[in-house]
């Protein structure tokens, strides 16, 4: 069959699409499948194109989503949201002077406060008074206040203090929480002041003064609970979420954003979806994959393999569990035991459940002697890990206690090292834009006070992280101290389609690993000499990242990756064979397939599959059945016209190999259809 492709524009996979006018083209026949039709079948399966075009399509417009500002691209923006803090925590103890404060840091999109309120005595009575409860109305009255102070436009100045006059002063005001906090403060040991009306420890920045905070693009959000310092054991506090912005435009963008976050919330769309569960009774943070869920994310890592194989890593598989002696090895016991969940006992013998993939990669390269020649080695593996996290952590599939990381690891030599990165920023280029994420922002984190490894080392792995991202050509900002304390790295975040940024993939240098592993290889003058290795990660997590793609699409997924590719609507039950007959050919073709029960009339079948987000649909009457042909509808472009069954599976298998969406335009007849 050969296809007037008149109307064909060829849609990135994730690319809205505009509806403009079409033009139809003409297509071939088929063999008919001999199939025998009655008087009265003919008369019913009159053509039911008229049927369709009357059904709206439901359109999805492009809209330019302006770019907000950030922490990190934005200095000012950072000043704010901290003096904002400052101010919010001076207007809850003017508020309710028994608040103690304790610390208010800025976040990607404002800033919260954390306030412990204990319990006091009635004047009046001697009774005891429970701990206050933050409630809506309190945060309507902090902001008033919080607006005052705003008007009154205190400077805001810094001090320098001795370590003994600041515990002086804490002690004064009677804030416990301050001296905690002052113990594990390095000197210069400073303190902020609004005026002379407030201060706290802070290391700054600050805007100048207090008029200098917009404060009408100042919003308090919510109240939350939280520990003392993240330990259940200790004292619960009451944090204060707000957000802050340059000017009330921007607060109102942030706003609109919010809002639009909640009609994507992957939690709810996974529901509805039937992609994916948590199920309470089996723990909290444990994903089960339903079908549909399962089928999108095969897709996802059948991609990934594709593309790690056809750039040169080998695949491995390693167990969950391990010796304990081998994270002590690793150090992951001595640095992160917080994170591991206990230790069960095997023989006598104490087991881990594995928190990452690395330790066992190490014991796989020193399984051999090692040549240079072997090397750059390339492993990758998705690979589940347990972690344990608080209940009060978990949310949905962005924090789990079992995930499958894209790890994976690679050995070099020194001077392979700025090449291998390249290849690795090249891989992960290509994998994330055929997801639709081609905008980044990108972090290049150096070597902090505290690492291992020689100032050579460091110098060299640094330079060839640089070099690889200038190689590319692409903007970075530098985090100087911001590496992991055993080797520099590159931290990309992704931009989704309301503007939010998610952090993903990254890639790190480890001088650690190989000297606690006493990884070796020999080199071409005989010695032996440590390999560098390279952690990375391009989703970060499979469970995280499908979290992230199904709120980037809002469920609507692209053609490719939709967990049902086509369904097939019968008109009739005459038609229901017909219907598992071209299912069965088009699984056949690697489509994934369902055919309506076809128990619901037609509008309603449509509108079942739209809510279902299925792509494309095909009508089925009794004409198309006579000829052989399936009358298609597209989701986001309406009626696509009539298609023989060969021709549709051949545009559809062409869309799902190179991502594409069906644009084609079938054969279109203005005959009027009466539906029973």
């Amino acid at each position: 069959m050969s296809f007037l492709a008149i109307a064909v524009r060829r849609a990135s996979a994730f690319a809205p699409i505009r509806v403009t006018s079409r033009a139809l083209s003409a297509v071939g026949t088929m063999g008919s499948m001999n199939i025998s039709l009655s008087n009265n079948q003919r008369q019913f399966g009159a053509d039911i194109s008229r049927f369709m075009s009357a059904v709206a399509p439901e359109v999805t417009t492009e809209e330019v989503v302006e770019e907000l500002p950030t922490n990190d691209n934005d200095d000012q923006l950072l000043r704010i949201r901290h003096s904002a803090a400052h101010v919010m925590a001076m207007a809850v103890q003017q508020i309710f002077p028994e608040a103690q404060v304790t610390i208010g840091p800025w976040i990607d999109n404002g800033f919260y406060y954390d306030f412990f309120f204990p319990e006091t005595t009635d004047p009046e009575t001697g009774e005891t008074v429970p701990s206050r409860k933050l409630t809506d109305a309190d945060l309507k009255l902090v902001k008033n206040v919080m607006d005052k102070i705003i008007s009154k436009d205190y400077p805001i100045t810094r001090e320098e203090v001795t370590r003994e006059e600041a515990e002086r002063r804490i002690k004064e005001i009677g804030e416990p929480f301050k001296l905690e906090i002052l113990e594990r403060l390095e000197e210069p040991i400073t303190l902020y002041h609004i005026g002379d009306e407030w201060w706290d420890l802070c290391a700054g920045p600050h805007v100048e003064s207090t008029g200098k905070i917009p404060k009408k693009a100042v919003q308090l959000q919510h109240v939350a609970g939280a520990y003392w310092r993240g330990d259940e054991n200790r004292e619960m506090l009451q944090r204060i979420y707000a957000t802050a912005w340059k000017d009330p435009n921007q607060l109102k963008q942030y706003k609109k954003m919010l809002e639009e976050a909640k009609k994507r919330d992957h939690r709810m769309l996974g529901k509805q979806l039937d992609l994916f569960s948590i199920q309470e009774d089996a723990g909290g943070g444990l994903v089960f994959w339903h079908p549909k869920g399962s089928a999108v994310r095969r897709q996802i890592e059948d991609f990934w393999k594709e593309e790690h194989i056809d750039n040169g890593y080998d695949l491995v598989y390693t167990p969950h569990i391990a010796n304990l002696d081998l994270w002590k090895t690793s150090g992951h016991f001595d640095f992160y035991k917080e994170g591991m969940f206990d230790a069960m006992d095997v023989e006598n013998e104490e087991y881990q459940i594995k928190p990452m993939n690395c330790p066992f990669h190490c014991l796989m390269y020193k399984d051999e002697l090692r040549s240079y020649r072997d090397l750059p080695i390339r492993w990758g593996e998705l690979g589940t890990v347990y972690r344990y996290e608080r209940s009060g952590t978990l949310h949905g599939l962005m924090r789990v206690r079992g995930f499958t990381q894209d790890d994976a690891h690679i050995y070099c030599l020194p001077d392979q090292l700025q090449d291998e990165i390249v290849q690795v920023l090249d891989l992960t280029e290509t994998i994330l834009s055929r997801f639709g994420f081609n905008k980044y922002d990108i972090m290049l984190s150096t070597r902090p006070d505290k690492s291992v490894g020689s100032d050579d080392i460091w110098d060299a792995a640094t330079a060839a992280l640089e070099g690889a991202l200038k190689a590319k050509g692409w903007d970075y900002t530098i985090d100087e101290g911001g590496g992991a304390f055993y080797g520099p790295k590159i931290d990309l975040k992704i931009q989704d389609a309301i503007g939010r940024k998610w952090q993903c993939s990254t890639v790190q240098c480890d001088f650690n690993l190989p000297e606690r592993f006493e990884l070796e290889y020999v080199d071409a003058d005989g010695s032996r000499q440590r390999p560098i290795m390279v952690h990375r990660a391009i989703f970060g997590s499979v469970e995280r990242f499908f979290g992230i793609l199904v709120e980037n699409c809002a469920g609507d997924f692209p053609l490719w990756l939709a967990p049902t590719q086509l369904k097939l609507l019968p008109v009739t039950d005459a038609v229901q064979d017909y219907c598992k007959q071209v299912a069965k050919k088009a699984a056949k073709a690697g489509i994934r397939v369902e055919v309506d029960r076809g128990n619901e009339r037609l509008a309603k079948q449509i509108r079942n599959a739209e809510k279902g987000r299925i792509p494309i649909m095909a009508v089925v009457g009794m004409k198309e059945m006579e000829t052989d042909t399936l009358a298609v509808r597209s989701r986001k472009l309406g009626d696509l016209g009539s298609f023989t069954v060969d021709g549709l599976i051949d545009e559809l298998s062409r869309c799902i190999d190179e991502a594409d969406e069906m644009t084609v335009m079938g054969e279109k007849e203005d005959v009027v259809v009466e539906e029973e």
